[in-house]
């Protein structure tokens, strides 16, 4: 019955990858059932840059220590932490296949590598305007004509309140930026994520929306060596706190890209 067990969840595999089906691991430490720290930071920056992502299914394991009870029983308590992580960051979950296979993946002893949870997921196809010649608007001209070091406001770039996620009639000016990137391919960029209206940042949204712009180049074809990102917070506002009327919260608020060589 194991062998079944291996070679059904081996055919799974080969499926996943037939079907263009991604997925990414998160691992766990020795008899516990949240993700190690460096884990769990690579958890959350993944769910900052994948927030239109489909959860497929969520499959945890263990290590070969332990009776086969227990083993399952630690697999489906680390599947079902992934699932509640995802679930407080807005992704549905309701209807995956969520399973906890135990050690039955595990290449015996006390591996680390063993105890993980596999998260299978679709993205959507990268949506990119059909490319029409456009009149050159003043953020491209000042994109193209600027020197190293410069640092550039994305205009228009606009998120859900207290999120990443980018509104829908963000979309022109992403795609803009998109294609000044493959325009000039010797063209480097760092993405710089800011806040306004308050000193202490939380959920760490600054570096959540820089990471969604370095995520929407990557899915559209620019590689990642042309890429980098940080954030700052509230610490280099362009008024100072508190701002005085709503214009200079909305310039505070921004997402900056610096030339850092062409």
């Amino acid at each position: 019955m194991k062998h079944l067990n291996l070679f059904l969840l081996f055919c799974l595999c080969i499926f996943n990858s037939a079907t263009g089906q991604e997925q990414f691991t998160v691992y766990f430490d020795f008899d516990i059932d949240e993700a190690t720290t460096t884990s769990g930071k690579g958890l959350s920056l993944w769910i900052a840059a994948n927030k239109d992502a489909q959860i497929i299914k969520v499959y945890g394991f263990a290590d070969a220590i332990g009776n086969k009870y227990y083993n399952v029983d630690i697999s489906e308590r680390r599947a079902a932490y992934v699932v509640s992580q995802l679930k407080a960051n807005g992704f549905g979950v309701e209807n995956i296949e969520s399973i906890g296979y135990g050690a039955q993946q595990a290449s015996g002893g006390k591996n680390a590598k063993d105890r993980k949870v596999i998260v299978y997921f679709t993205k959507p196809e990268a949506i990119v305007e059909e490319e029409t010649k456009q009149p050159e608007t003043t953020f491209t001209r000042t994109v193209t004509t600027a020197e190293t070091g410069d640092k550039i406001r994305i205009p228009n770039l606009n998120f859900y309140n207290n999120s990443d996620i980018i509104l829908p009639e963000s979309r022109p000016i992403l795609n803009e930026l998109l294609t000044i990137m493959r325009d000039k391919p010797l063209l480097k960029i760092d993405i710089q994520g800011h806040i306004c209206c308050q000193k202490n940042e939380e959920n760490q949204i600054s570096l959540r929306r820089a990471v969604a712009i370095y995520a929407f180049l990557i899915r559209n074809g620019i590689d990642k060596s042309r890429l980098s990102y940080k954030s700052f917070g509230s610490s280099k506002p362009i008024y100072p706190l508190p701002e005085k009327t709503e214009a200079e919260k909305v310039a505070n608020r921004r997402v900056e890209i610096e030339i850092i060589s062409h």
